[in-house]
């Protein structure tokens, strides 16, 4: 009988609670404050903090951290807002760091 395999997740790296769907990736060419980072079309199971205009590689941006809903552990950030034209496409999108999250299901 063939083993149910789920879709494959990003989770918390401290508490494995699940952040985001592989399937939700849109470019792993980013930087964080850690290094790489992934942009990421949804998340799930996350806590927003307020806003702020952040000044980051591509430009001024209006962001907000977001955090494990379980453990509350600092993930990355969402885009609220983009100034420059080119970067629009990410506003509602969220930066994950690659040290913050991990692979399940794969």
């Amino acid at each position: 009988m063939a083993e149910f395999v789920g879709p494959r997740l990003y989770s918390c790296c401290k508490c494995g609670n699940h952040v985001s769907l592989h399937d939700d990736i849109i470019s792993k060419a980013f930087q964080g404050r850690h290094g790489r980072a992934f942009l990421f079309s949804h998340a799930m199971n996350i806590v927003v903090g307020p806003k702020e205009d952040r000044h980051l590689i591509t430009g001024l941006h209006t962001v907000a951290d977001i955090s494990c809903a379980d453990c509350r552990e600092l993930l990355g950030w969402k885009y609220e807002k983009a100034y420059e034209a080119s970067q629009k496409y990410k506003e509602g999108k969220y930066i994950f760091e690659k040290l913050k999250i991990v692979k399940e299901n794969w």
